[in-house]
């Protein structure tokens, strides 16, 4: 099997050289997904929206290869501001809320436009 691209115009398309997500076999890799609202092309208000918004988006484009958030494996989030960490635990809880994917949480200095969020998952179909 070659690597397959995912695409879906669920889900923000993306802004550089890189495809929304790739499948190889059951193997299904997102990109980062910024909490960009398709209904208006920009973020939502704060923290919390941010990181719904994300994981909305990484839902899209999971369901796009046939897969889903239950059979997400690994999960990174990338925050910019550490102290948003528990807010963001909050949000993610609703979506992960039993048989939880391994996760990595990373505060960086900056996100693409200036996001609060980015999420990124690796999942099985």
């Amino acid at each position: 099997m070659n690597k397959q691209i995912i695409n879906t115009e669920k889900a923000p398309s993306a802004i550089g050289p890189y495809s929304q997500g790739t499948q190889w076999e059951s193997l299904i890799f997102t990109s980062g997904q910024l909490p960009i609202d398709m209904a208006t092309g920009a973020f939502p208000e704060g923290i919390e929206a941010q990181t719904k918004q994300s994981i909305e988006n990484v839902k899209a484009i999971l369901e796009a290869a046939g897969s889903s958030l239950d059979k997400v494996l690994k999960t990174t989030v990338f925050i910019k501001d550490m102290n948003d960490f528990g807010k963001v635990n909050e949000v993610y809880a609703s979506y992960f809320n039993t048989d939880c994917p391994a996760r990595s949480c990373i505060e960086v200095a900056r996100l693409p436009k200036d996001a609060l969020v980015e999420i990124e998952v690796i999942a099985h179909q």
